[in-house]
Parts: structure tokens; sequence; C-alpha cells
């Protein structure tokens, strides 16, 4: 079951050595679990979307030019997001603002290749005895 993602949701970059956390304003005014629900265009590199760690993709033109200059050893630089599309798909059900919601399944390209996923909502479970 997909679950919409909020504020403080976990993020994953397949070209990223390390996770890293979705950042939503509250412009919306639709919270969940005490935080700002988010959407769809909630994308915007290093406001939205944090980096992670390192990049290690050559398709990126600094890791490129870094391990060039190492001769050919792959030389992994920091990370800067390149967003420039929506996640895709979005909720085909919940809109906030007009715009689909994000649920956990959704995938963001980066313009150097990455694939970013969501590993965590970010919403809280409580268990009641």
């Amino acid at each position: 079951m997909a679950q919409l993602v909020v504020s403080g949701g976990m993020l994953m970059c397949s070209f990223g050595v390390a996770p890293s956390t979705i950042n939503v304003q509250p412009i919306n005014r639709v919270m969940a679990s005490s935080m700002p629900a988010a959407t769809v265009m909630d994308k915007i590199p290093m406001s939205n979307i944090m980096a992670f760690g390192m990049c290690n993709t050559l398709s990126n033109p600094q890791v490129a030019a870094a391990t060039s200059a190492a001769s050919g050893v792959l030389t992994p630089q920091p990370c800067v997001p390149v967003t420039t599309v929506p996640w895709s798909p979005g909720s085909p059900t919940v809109m906030i603002g007009n715009k689909p919601a994000l649920n956990n399944s959704c995938q963001l390209m980066c313009m150097w290749g990455g694939i970013i996923t969501i590993s965590n909502a970010g919403q809280l479970t409580v268990n009641v005895p």
C-alpha cells in the first residue's frame, strides 16, 4: 500500500553514496503525521532534494573531470542533484494544491542518470496495544 510522503522522508539515489531527506515547505497547508505533505512538484535541488553525499557517475561532469585527472580512477565528487522533471508517477487519486500527491512508489530522475527513490515516507506509525 502506498504511503503519502512528508517532509523528512528518506531518499536514496542510485549514484549517491549516502541517504538524503526531502524537505517540503508548508505552502499547501496539508499535513500528514504533523509534517507538510509532498507533491510531485517538490523536486527543487538543494531546497526539496538534499545532496546524497558523493556522486559516483561519470555522466556528472565534475566526476568525469576528477576521474580524468586521476588517470581514469573513479573519483566521486560532492553530490549536487539536478532534477528538472516532476516525480513520477504521483498519486492517481490524491491531489494537494491541484498537484498529484507524492507517494512512496514514485521516482525522480537526476540529470546525471541517477534514479532517486523513497526509502521511507517519513510518516510515523504508532502501535496501540
